[in-house]
């Protein structure tokens, strides 16, 4: 029996638990390197105790200490800081499951790049904000992307043994979050918790809010750019409320080839653990006469311009993405303390593009100054006059 070595970035965050009860159901098949996490020491050392981790590492040093106590005793290592979760995540692995949120993720993501194995990517910021960075980096070092979320991964499933000259357009599928029949003096009102209630996923509060205004769909329009260069123009939103058909691939004979499945994020999950082969989930088969129907709507770029500005900023280039993805973050936050309307986070997101943009990064210190400074100027927008 093989025994494949994992690294995972973001273990006690929604994507490490789906992989980890995934890794639970056949434990023998798998040694488990490192994992990490921001700050939840007593989590992380469980859950290195349970998976017998050789390292855990905390991404904020103050929560070192707590950690050390937690693991005293037992054979797994333990460190804190920026530069440990990248020397963790160099570690040579079969897969990384990168899956930490925010641009928090991007240096460790390019240290597991660099060690050229496989990397399951879930963090969108990655691709989004340093698209151009990450890919040469990926050509570079003979490392391979494997998606996973559920729309990318769908789309990979959908391109496997075909060739991206044939393909007509990519379509994304997006459920439309739990405003999608609100109207836009509804959505002003919009509150935090009721953002963060998602019809179809279990998913964290910012993710929860980012489908809420689309700007999901919009970062996950700029990943499938950077994923599947089929071209922008190939390149589509259709609103899917049942959340069964993850995405579409459509090729030039007409044929159009969709992947359906649970709204679980063990199936994408899954399918880049096992990749290029398939392994058992404990989900249930899809039932279609219980679901009845499957809809798709147009997106309404009125009341929800998130997927406008994503396409405005892929089609600009250079820091565009980056910019839109940092203010985005900074308007989420706001949101969700109480601080901005709902119909501000676009609002911010889209002033903080129409300023004086900086020069295209060149290297992921460059996406990070640019990431930085975008921060700044969406802070800035919603200061008290």
């Amino acid at each position: 029996m093989t025994v494949r070595s994992i690294t995972i970035l973001g273990a006690t965050g929604s994507i490490g638990a789906s992989t980890l009860d995934l890794i639970r159901r056949d434990r023998s098949s798998w040694k488990v390197v490192a994992l990490t996490a921001n700050c939840q020491a007593a989590e992380l050392a469980r859950l290195a105790r349970e998976f017998d981790a050789e390292i855990a590492v905390v991404a904020d040093e103050t929560c070192l200490p707590e950690l050390r106590d937690a693991l005293a005793g037992g054979g797994t290592a333990c460190a804190g800081g920026g530069q440990a979760l990248c020397d963790a995540a160099a570690r040579p692995v079969d897969i990384t499951v990168a899956a930490i949120v925010g641009c928090a993720g991007l240096a460790p993501v390019m240290a597991a790049v660099e060690q050229g194995g496989a990397i399951a990517l879930a963090n969108k910021e990655a691709l989004v904000s340093a698209g151009d960075v990450l890919t040469a980096a990926v050509a570079q070092h003979g490392a391979t992307l494997l998606p996973t979320d559920s729309e990318h991964n769908a789309i990979f499933q959908c391109l496997a043994g075909n060739d991206l000259a044939d393909v007509r357009s990519i379509t994304l599928t997006a459920s439309g979050g739990p405003f999608r029949c609100w109207s836009t003096e509804q959505l002003s009102q919009a509150t935090p918790a009721q953002a963060v209630a998602h019809p179809n996923w279990s998913m964290g509060a910012k993710i929860s809010v980012d489908s809420a205004t689309m700007m999901n769909k919009g970062l996950e329009f700029i990943e499938a750019y950077h994923l599947f260069p089929v071209g922008l123009d190939k390149l589509k939103i259709v609103i899917h409320p049942q959340s069964v058909v993850h995405s579409m691939v459509e090729y030039r004979d007409g044929s159009t080839l969709a992947q359906l499945g649970p709204s679980d994020m063990r199936v994408p999950i899954a399918s880049c653990l096992a990749w290029p082969q398939r392994m058992d989930t404990p989900l249930a088969p899809l039932d279609l006469p219980a679901i009845g129907q499957l809809s798709f709507f147009a997106p309404d770029e009125d009341r929800f311009p998130a997927t406008r500005l994503a396409r405005e900023a892929v089609a600009q280039g250079g820091s565009a993405p980056a910019v839109l993805n940092a203010a985005n973050e900074v308007a989420v936050a706001a949101f969700l303390a109480g601080q901005i309307a709902f119909t501000r986070i676009a609002a911010v997101a889209e002033e903080t593009l129409q300023r004086d943009l900086p020069p295209q990064p060149r290297c992921l210190d460059d996406v990070l100054i640019v990431d930085a400074e975008a921060r700044k100027r969406a802070a800035s927008l919603m200061e008290p006059a």
